[in-house]
């Protein structure tokens, strides 16, 4: 028997596969001026205060949104968007396998001058391919608003957008003038927290100045009652 019988051969290594990077960040920015960051500002936190007491409801804006496990190139990033039966909580990233298979439901877009036709086509393409309910697009330079809802497997238009209630929000669409305005169930404007916070104070200061008044008045009532007559 020759010794080379004796030896075990090498064992062969198996390649591990590289494991596959979901960006956090397309590079591009949230916004290209200022009216434009306000409206997303105030849709984004406007529906996250909407649906503050509902642990399963997940706002988030400018987050990148990748729809199929494998494919780090077909992603999204609304400038807003809604999901229903997703718990709040930070993301890196909206990486839909990891989130039971659930798409956003609602997403929102407000347009810069940069924005071009064919890419918000491609966009609403994205959208209805990976299975949004609820597209909506605001111009607030030119004062345009659009909205698709999903019909039949597909994003058919809206038309009008005027006065239109959202099924999934519950939240009314109006345009005055130029201005996009966002209503809750109960009408009451769609604020964000810092509104609401501001609103809040407005409130409490007006009821402790209410409420001096009726102390100064009736003090002046029992000092006018006590002199004599």
């Amino acid at each position: 028997m020759s010794i080379s019988t004796l030896v075990a051969p090498a064992p062969t290594r198996v390649k591990q596969p590289k494991p596959i990077h979901y960006p956090d960040s397309d590079g591009k920015p949230m916004s290209d001026n200022t009216k434009q960051f306000r409206y997303i500002v105030t849709i984004k936190e406007g529906l996250d205060y909407l649906f503050r007491f509902d642990p399963n409801v997940f706002v988030a804006g400018d987050l990148l949104w990748y729809p199929q496990e494998g494919e780090p190139k077909i992603r999204q990033a609304p400038d807003a968007m809604v999901v229903f039966g997703r718990p709040k909580g930070d993301r890196g990233s909206y990486q839909q396998w990891r989130e039971d298979g659930i798409a956003p439901q609602v997403v929102f877009e407000v347009l810069s001058p940069g924005n071009t036709t064919s890419e918000m086509e491609r966009k609403r393409v994205f959208y209805e391919q990976y299975g949004v309910d609820e597209y909506y697009v605001y111009d607030p330079d030119r004062g345009r608003l659009a909205g698709w809802l999903r019909r039949g497997g597909r994003l058919e238009e809206i038309a009008p957008m005027n006065g239109w209630v959202s099924p999934r929000l519950g939240i009314k669409f109006e345009l005055v003038g130029l201005e996009l305005q966002l209503y809750q169930p109960n009408n009451e404007p769609l604020l964000t927290y810092q509104e609401m916070a501001v609103k809040r104070a407005t409130a409490e200061i007006n009821y402790h100045q209410e409420a001096i008044a009726r102390r100064q008045a009736e003090s002046a009532r029992q000092q006018a009652e006590a002199q004599p007559r």
